[in-house]
């Protein structure tokens, strides 16, 4: 089973956890978070991420990231080894729930599962509508000017 770390800003690493406990309760000793504090600094950050990743069970771990170049990320990866611990960057609710689900593949199958699961947890759901205003059209709407 591959184990999971999320390394991300001050708190979202630990909320991330607690939706990530909230959903998978059973996942609690193969799953960590590292919350990177504004103040800290590069070299404080990757020390963080490797301590953690030294407590976390099984010979893999996935790294889930928020956001690349920043502190977090650059820490992350300076922390991994790229063959038993791999990071991927972007994380969010889908990709973890993702990363959970299949956390039985081996690494190189599961960073692909959680990048298909974060990518495909974004979507535009609905479109924006006016709110208390009259539809007008436009000088360009192609309604008010059937021969565009």
């Amino acid at each position: 089973m591959v184990s999971i770390l999320i390394v991300a800003h001050a708190p979202l690493a630990s909320c991330l956890l607690g939706v990530a406990r909230h959903a998978f309760s059973d996942a609690t000793p193969a799953l960590a978070a590292v919350d990177v504090q504004a103040s800290a600094s590069l070299e404080q950050a990757q020390a963080l991420v490797t301590e953690a990743l030294g407590q976390l069970p099984g010979p893999e771990v996935l790294v889930l990231v928020d956001v690349f170049g920043a502190t977090p990320g650059n820490a992350a990866m300076a922390a991994v080894d790229g063959a038993s611990s791999r990071v991927v960057v972007g994380a969010n609710v889908p990709m973890l729930w993702r990363a959970l689900c299949y956390s039985n593949l081996p690494l190189v199958e599961l960073v692909t599962r959680a990048v298909d699961g974060g990518r495909q947890g974004i979507m535009q759901v609905a479109p924006p509508r006016r709110q208390n205003q009259a539809n007008r059209p436009g000088p360009h709407d192609p309604d008010s000017n059937p021969d565009q």
